[in-house]
């Protein structure tokens, strides 16, 4: 049997000639509303005493390994990335709408199937026209073209934008999350650290204070100084014991949430030096707050989503207006099986159909009214992102200013105190004060210790917060493997 393409050549004319109007006709019209980013709902610059030094680094080009450069918390993150579960939901969400995208995306394409079909049939006489029973039957194979709408307006296209934006920002919120979780390991990191300190100075101010109680009992025993004054050195001992019992359950406790957060148990965790000897953040350079809306994943998943709602505008737009699909088939039939691919035995269908709302109780005027709504709390939560990560920055920079001032003033006042307790002590070895003032003394400089230690960390968690704040690592040339599957970025406009 010859080729279909030489018996039929006006079928094949008439075919292409469809398919070329369906394209010219399923051209670039849409009626979504132009793009319209909101102006920046901030001020243009940060607060001049808010404002960092110009030399630092630009956080969203700075690599996380670039920026905490403990071997020890880079493992933690390392391990975090890898088994935290919220990052594995986000990567997920990821992936679901991906999925998503390509399932709206196949729409804009004809649908081609072959399928086969028959059967046989006995028709009684007195339905017949000659009055007698008919056995029959039909047989047919063909390929067939399911229902294809031709896009006139951009109804299937805009669709599609919106399910790119949608997958877009479901990225950029995985990529807030991955910077998050970041934030959070560094700061449960350091926190431990923290408490680890703070457990040390807890541990020698107790062997000292066990020591001294050791020796003013014996003084009791042989007569040369007062019950009383045993009594406050056990009151010093036992305050240094319980501040000991809660920091030891502190740390548990922060090392259970650290535990979460790496998704998997963080193995041993030596003790480290102090905090002003090995633990150097980069300086960070704050920028420009329109800066933001290119280094923080949230604000632009914010805008993708800004950009879905104005594609599903232009669909329930698209709504009102006339709708042309496309069905079709060509293929053989018979009557008879054998008879199937023979000479003569060529069918095809081809039925266009126009439909057009007529009346439907105001649901498109709904819809629509409901996708612009939509659109409108879109542009209010890109609005409020962008205050919340402005209020986030100038918090961190602000942070940053007054606990470095504060830290100057810890480190003075424990110089001070431990001046103070060492007088104290002097005065009561010679019998010119009572032991009292020593106790009064001592218990001060036990709180500056820690107090020093306190804001040491509260200066580095300031610190991670800017970084954070500023989109660190998101414009950095790196790409780091966080568990996703999929690469949004590369798949190109709808438009």
């Amino acid at each position: 049997m010859p080729p279909a393409s030489l018996l039929f050549p006006e079928f094949r004319l008439r075919t292409a000639t469809l398919a070329l109007s369906a394209v010219v006709l399923a051209g670039c019209m849409s009626l979504a509303p132009a793009p319209n980013t909101p102006p920046l709902p901030a001020p243009k610059v940060w607060p001049s005493h808010l404002e960092s030094s110009t030399d630092g680094a630009h956080a969203g080009e700075l690599a996380w390994q670039a920026y905490f450069t403990d071997p020890l918390l880079q493992r933690l993150i390392e391990t975090a990335l890898e088994n935290n579960r919220d990052l594995r939901l986000a990567a997920l969400r990821v992936e679901e709408a991906s999925a998503a995208f390509r399932i709206q995306r196949s729409d804009r394409f004809p649908a081609v199937g072959v399928g086969a079909q028959g059967g046989r049939a006995r028709v009684p006489g007195d339905l017949n026209m000659s009055g007698r029973s008919h056995v029959g039957g039909e047989y047919r194979a063909e390929v067939g073209l399911s229902t294809w709408e031709l896009d006139l307006w951009g109804r299937v296209r805009n669709l599609e934008d919106a399910a790119l934006q949608t997958w877009l920002a479901t990225d950029a919120a995985r990529r807030a999350v991955h910077l998050a979780l970041i934030a959070q390991v560094a700061d449960g990191y350091l926190g431990l650290r923290e408490i680890d300190e703070r457990v040390a100075i807890a541990r020698k101010t107790v062997t000292t204070r066990e020591e001294s109680y050791r020796i003013f009992r014996r003084r009791v025993e042989v007569g040369s100084t007062s019950t009383l004054d045993l009594t406050q050195v056990q009151t010093l001992l036992n305050q240094a014991q319980a501040l000991l019992t809660q920091l030891e359950q502190a740390r548990a406790t922060q090392l259970h949430a650290l535990a979460l957060l790496v998704g998997a148990d963080p193995g041993s965790l030596p003790a480290k030096a102090l905090f002003d000897e090995t633990t150097v953040l980069a300086e960070l350079r704050a920028g420009l707050p329109s800066e933001l809306l290119v280094s923080r994943p949230d604000i632009i998943s914010a805008e993708h989503q800004l950009r879905a709602g104005d594609a599903n505008i232009g669909a329930a737009r698209a709504a009102f207006l006339p709708r042309i699909a496309l069905t079709g088939s060509f293929g053989t039939a018979s009557s008879d099986l054998n008879g199937l691919f023979d000479s003569g035995s060529r069918a095809w269908t081809f039925m266009p159909t126009l439909s057009m709302p007529f009346f439907d109780d105001g649901r498109l005027r709904a819809n629509l009214e409901l996708s612009e709504v939509r659109r409108d709390i879109a542009v209010a939560g890109y609005e409020k992102t962008i205050q919340t990560a402005f209020r986030e920055v100038a918090d961190a920079l602000s942070a940053k200013y007054w606990l470095a001032e504060q830290l100057t003033i810890q480190g003075a006042n424990l110089e001070t105190q431990s001046e103070r307790a060492r007088l104290a002590q002097l005065r009561y070895d010679n019998g010119s004060a009572a032991f009292l003032e020593v106790l009064d003394a001592q218990r001060d400089l036990l709180g500056a210790q820690q107090q020093l230690v306190q804001a040491r960390r509260a200066l580095l968690s300031s610190q991670v917060a800017l970084y954070a704040a500023l989109g660190g690592g998101t414009l950095a040339a790196s790409n780091e493997v966080d568990g996703a599957t999929s690469t949004p970025a590369s798949i190109p406009s709808t438009r």
